[in-house]
């Protein structure tokens, strides 16, 4: 290939990645996004898997700490409960299993941009990207419109989750830990004893063990993920 088709083709390419089509427009726009840099958004739905110069990595950092801060605050302004509590209902709110699942239900899936084999693997599904995805699009809103516009649009996509049970029980790593004191037993041990597919779409299979009991694994796309599925699991078959 000649240096001036070369050129040529990088520059379709790059206008390919930085463009949006009339639809992922249209929806992000009824999402409560204001879409004025394009490429912004082009940037914060495409995957590393393209081989795009910029994909949605940075946008993602910034968007998680802008969820983070916009679920906080409305925690705190909301009820009186402790640090502890806080915490807890925050940390569930803001998972990337939850990112995930808001993003499936916004319709994600069909705007995010993949290489064939990412698509191929199921990454379209994965809570890995998904999650990743959505707050990418929030970092977007971000630089685009500011906090307060910002925090509105993260509030009404969070909206049933934040009225729901999302955190409000106690955490089952928590429970298990407590359950094992309780009784007298040495503290749960987790260990992991697996691990398949690929970096964007990895499972992680974690084992629980409580001396003298019994032992649990469990599978999910993330550690710490796992680690609490196989709490969940472990009490209800011990405790």
């Amino acid at each position: 290939m000649d240096l001036v088709h070369r050129r040529a083709v990088e520059s379709h390419r790059a206008f390919h990645l930085s463009a949006l089509d009339k639809e992922t427009r249209a929806w992000l726009e009824a999402l409560g996004f204001a879409v004025k840099d394009e490429a912004l958004w082009a940037e914060a739905l495409t995957h590393g898997s393209t081989g795009s110069a910029r994909d949605y990595e940075r946008l993602e950092f910034l968007g998680d700490r802008v969820l983070g801060l916009s679920i906080a605050e409305w925690l705190y302004r909301r009820n009186a409960a402790s640090e502890g509590e806080l915490a807890l209902r925050l940390n569930a709110l803001v998972a990337r299993t939850m990112c995930a699942r808001i993003a499936r239900e916004i319709g994600a899936p069909e705007h995010v941009r993949l290489g064939k084999q990412a698509r191929d693997d199921g990454a379209a599904d994965s809570d890995n990207v998904l999650g990743d995805v959505m707050e990418a699009l929030i970092g977007a809103g971000f630089i685009e419109s500011g906090f307060p516009a910002t925090r509105a649009t993260v509030l009404a996509l969070w909206a049933e989750a934040l009225e729901g049970r999302a955190g409000r029980a106690k955490h089952p790593k928590s429970a298990l830990q407590e359950w094992a004191a309780g009784n007298r037993r040495k503290p749960p041990e987790y260990e992991v004893v697996g691990r398949s597919g690929p970096d964007h779409a990895a499972r992680f299979t974690v084992r629980v063990s409580v001396k003298n009991v019994g032992e649990v694994d469990a599978t999910a796309g993330s550690k710490q993920e796992a680690e609490t599925e196989a709490a969940r699991l472990f009490m209800e078959k011990f405790g």
